[in-house]
């Protein structure tokens, strides 16, 4: 199926949105090669293949955004967003250049690599609500939907690059050149910041730290959207788990068919994600239909007889999760009043990026224990019972009209 480029890729024509898109792809590109370099230097280099390690390195650079979460979304909504981001873009460079400079003189330590990854953690929590509402005053409501899912297009094609060219780096000249290189990524950002026309926000205002949650509860549609994504994020987008004990338990495959199956995600991934480009507005049904296909995805993946068939069915897990994370963003940011953005998309960030790792032990045991089929069998389960969560709302409330704006539900 082709996918018709003045459709898919509208939210270009703006000039802010081209001049941001372009830092962000490079940017985007960075954070891959630095998360790579990251898990290898700790993996490899400063422990004994401790998988312990990383993932108290993951815990730290995710936790932070659920810890954080009474003061992020109120500070999008408070202050400038473009300063802030150049404030947040401008320290995750900063750290990524310490924490280079470190490795490359050969005196980093793991405690070190902690710190790090806290310290980023706490940037990227401030980070995350500005940059996914910012985007909303480059291209306006009419774009929203569509600009979403290019950002969620440029992340995905940033992650079959990234990690190889971080790969080549590390074997060329070491793993602390990777994290030097992410730090130099940050400046396209910053001059895309620098080079935007000043966009035109109205007044903020100043609001309270609990407004956000108490918005959200009154507001049934959002918080079925919410419910949804935490069953999927939690149980669903373990995928580094579920592809390396397929991999290696499974099929009994090496680095290199690992390496294959992991881009033969991600190309599903930028597929769901200009499918999603393509579509006028966001609806709650496609957010019901893309948990359902993601959870059969996953069923059918666990089922899979051989490699090849399994990675064919990662990829349709990849363009039934892009489809399902990217109506779902841009569905919440369209149906949010204005001044309530930033403090909702924090919400909706904290459950994104905090979820898995809670999920992660769980998907975890269940794999050593059990075997990693059965560890799809439960991110299976987590799609269709966010399906069934959205297919509920829509049953109880399709002939309620809501009192403030809300997203259509088919």
């Amino acid at each position: 199926m082709t996918v018709p480029v003045k459709g898919a890729f509208r939210s270009l024509r703006i000039p802010n949105y081209r001049l941001w898109a372009a830092g962000a792809f490079v940017s985007n590109v960075g954070t891959w090669m630095q998360r790579t370099a990251q898990d290898w230097l700790v993996l490899v280099q400063l422990t004994p293949r401790n998988a312990t390690a990383v993932g108290i390195v993951m815990a730290l650079q995710f936790g932070p955004s659920l810890v954080l979460l009474p003061f992020t979304g109120l500070a999008a909504d408070t202050f400038d967003r473009r300063k802030l981001l150049f404030i947040t873009q401008g320290t995750m460079g900063v750290l990524a250049l310490g924490l280079g400079l470190l490795t490359v003189f050969g005196a980093v330590e793991l405690w070190q690599v902690y710190g790090f990854a806290l310290l980023l953690g706490c940037a990227s929590a401030f980070d995350a609500p500005a940059r996914q509402t910012f985007v909303s005053e480059l291209v306006g409501t009419a774009d929203l939907s569509n600009a979403v899912a290019l950002n969620s297009t440029s992340f995905q094609a940033a992650r079959m690059i990234g990690p190889a060219a971080a790969g080549l780096l590390i074997a060329a000249v070491g793993t602390g050149w990777v994290f030097l290189a992410n730090a130099l990524s940050f400046g396209a950002v910053l001059i895309s910041l620098a080079d935007l026309h000043r966009s035109r926000r109205g007044q903020a205002e100043r609001g309270r730290i609990g407004d956000g949650l108490r918005y959200v509860r009154a507001r049934p549609d959002l918080v079925a959207v919410l419910v949804m994504l935490f069953l999927v994020a939690t149980f669903g987008l373990n995928f580094p788990i579920f592809i390396s004990t397929m991999a290696v338990k499974v099929f009994h495959a090496g680095a290199h068919e690992y390496g294959l199956l992991s881009s033969t995600m991600a190309v599903g991934s930028v597929a769901g994600a200009l499918l999603s480009a393509r579509r006028p507005a966001p609806r709650l049904g496609l957010i019901i239909r893309g948990a359902a296909a993601f959870g059969i995805g996953c069923t059918a993946a666990a089922l899979m007889p051989g490699y090849w068939s399994f990675a064919a069915a990662l990829v349709a897990i990849g363009i039934a999760s892009q489809t399902f994370m990217t109506t779902a963003n841009s569905t919440v940011q369209i149906g949010t009043d204005a001044p309530m953005r930033g403090r909702v998309m924090a919400i909706y960030m904290a459950i994104a990026l905090g979820a898995t790792p809670l999920g992660a032990p769980i998907v975890g045991w269940i794999a050593d224990v059990f075997g990693p089929r059965w560890a799809l069998g439960v991110a299976a389960a987590g799609g269709i019972g966010a399906a069934l969560v959205g297919w509920r709302h829509i049953r109880r409330f399709r002939r309620v009209t809501p009192s403030t704006s809300a997203p259509a539900t088919s």
